[in-house]
């Protein structure tokens, strides 16, 4: 299977927990498959003001065009709030226009959701759930990728050091590949 899994992250700190779960997690998926980082820290907020008058800014053009080049997304997202963080929101609003434009339609999609807490970003990757139900992003329901306690399965250079979480998550990567490849 040769196809480009695009990576976006809901967190901007140095040093997420997010960003070293996902990142582990995508190093996993098959040959063949190349992994895109899509940053989404430099979009501008999202006014539609700007797409009727023809004058989207570049962090969206450059954000759409990117998203353009991917057959598929990871969505990696802490839990903010019960929901996720804004940047996060902002990039699905920012794809999803100028209306019958969606750079989102029909790509197949997986969410991970991490947190220190015990509730493992529940509410983060259920409100990410219903937005990507809107966006017809066909999204894989199991395994259902919540990993909390995350400071306990990280080592200080943010390794995974829990090998039943490195096969998990490895695990949940062949599934999305199976089910990107049965999409195609």
């Amino acid at each position: 299977m040769s196809k480009t899994i695009g990576l976006i992250v809901g967190s901007l700190r140095k040093g997420s927990f997010t960003r070293a779960v996902a990142e582990q997690m995508v190093a996993t998926l098959p040959a063949g498959c190349t992994v895109k980082n899509i940053e989404i820290g430099n979009l501008d907020l999202y006014n539609q003001d700007l797409d009727d008058e023809g004058r989207a800014p570049q962090s969206w053009q450059d954000f759409r065009a990117a998203m353009k080049t991917v057959d598929a997304v990871v969505f990696a997202t802490p839990e903010y709030n019960r929901s996720v963080p804004g940047v996060l929101k902002n990039a699905l609003d920012v794809g999803s226009r100028p209306y019958g434009a969606s750079v989102w339609d029909q790509k197949p999609a997986i969410i991970l959701s991490v947190s220190p807490g015990a509730i493992s970003g529940f509410g983060a990757n259920h409100h990410l759930r219903q937005s990507l139900v809107f966006l017809n992003m066909p999204t894989i329901q199991q395994p259902e990728l919540y990993i909390g306690n995350v400071t306990a399965l990280l080592d200080d250079n943010l390794k995974i050091k829990n090998e039943g979480t490195l096969k998990f998550l490895a695990g949940a990567m062949e599934t999305f590949t199976d089910f990107i490849e049965r999409l195609s």
